[in-house]
């Protein structure tokens, strides 16, 4: 079946005459890249809702499934549960699950908040963060809300316990800080490991379709997502051999994470401290 709907058939007619077979070319691999970009949600009973915190950058997700009503939230920040509680109210939605990706040191989880004000509400890590949580998933465990599915995928280096959430069916993944957009998570504190963090990176997040999107758990310079396809041939460290994605991460001199020595500890039980 065509991608090609009535309105992209129409743009291509209005940018395609008169140009040169190269630049056709070129013009049709970007409306190609942007339907690829935007066609994400290809169940139309699959909702889904990008978040931010302004001060430290974090990004949360909502997902929902529209018929039955179950929704999870990724990443959600302190500051923001009210924000976020309200939200899913509004929708109609029924949080089941508040999760995160590893265990954040630049803010502290809204997990445990969302428990005491939307009732049901079960806070979910990877077991190998050695946080608190009602549910510690595995590599391979599967969250389930409706009839859609994220798989968790453990992709350590960053941090011991980070999970990459792979939801196949709308060809997507939540990275957290294990890949971000043209860039990763640091690996120079709480268990940081640069090796571990390339080949969790080349294995099971570059193995992905190349037309997967991927929404990372932070951004600072105004991106909200990228691809498989992108991160593979433009990303600075990680399309380096092994050796000098080392150096490079060995070499990055960053200042140490201003909110590490409260974010941590509270991050250990559920945002609650």
């Amino acid at each position: 079946m065509s991608m090609v709907g009535p309105n992209t058939r129409m743009l291509q007619s209005l940018v395609f005459g008169g140009r040169r077979a190269a630049d056709r070319y070129k013009l049709s691999n970007l409306l190609f890249h942007v339907r690829t970009m935007s066609a994400v949600h290809k169940d139309t009973t699959f909702f889904f809702r990008q978040l931010f915190d302004t001060v430290s950058s974090t990004y949360t997700y909502l997902l929902g499934d529209k018929k039955t009503g179950e929704a999870v939230l990724i990443d959600p920040v302190l500051e923001h549960a009210e924000r976020d509680a309200k939200l899913i109210e509004e929708l109609g939605f029924k949080l089941i699950y508040a999760m995160n990706t590893h265990m954040h040191a630049d803010h502290i989880t809204g997990t445990g908040k969302l428990k005491s004000i939307v009732p049901g509400t079960k806070s979910v890590i990877g077991k190998d963060s050695g946080a608190q949580a009602d549910i510690h998933l595995l590599d391979g465990d599967l969250v389930r809300f409706g009839s859609h599915e994220l798989l968790a995928a453990a992709t350590p280096g960053h941090t011991n316990g980070c999970l990459t959430y792979i939801c196949h069916e709308q060809s997507l993944a939540f990275t957290g800080d294990t890949l971000l957009i043209r860039g990763c998570g640091r690996t120079d504190f709480q268990e940081g490991n640069s090796e571990t963090l390339y080949k969790s990176v080349h294995n099971r997040i570059f193995t992905l379709p190349d037309e997967y999107v991927l929404y990372p758990a932070h951004d600072y310079r105004g991106q909200t997502a990228t691809s498989v396809a992108e991160e593979k041939k433009y990303n600075p460290r990680l399309t380096k051999s092994l050796a000098e994605f080392v150096e490079i991460m060995d070499n990055l001199n960053l200042p140490y994470p201003k909110m590490i020595n409260k974010a941590v500890p509270a991050n250990r039980v559920c945002g609650l401290f």
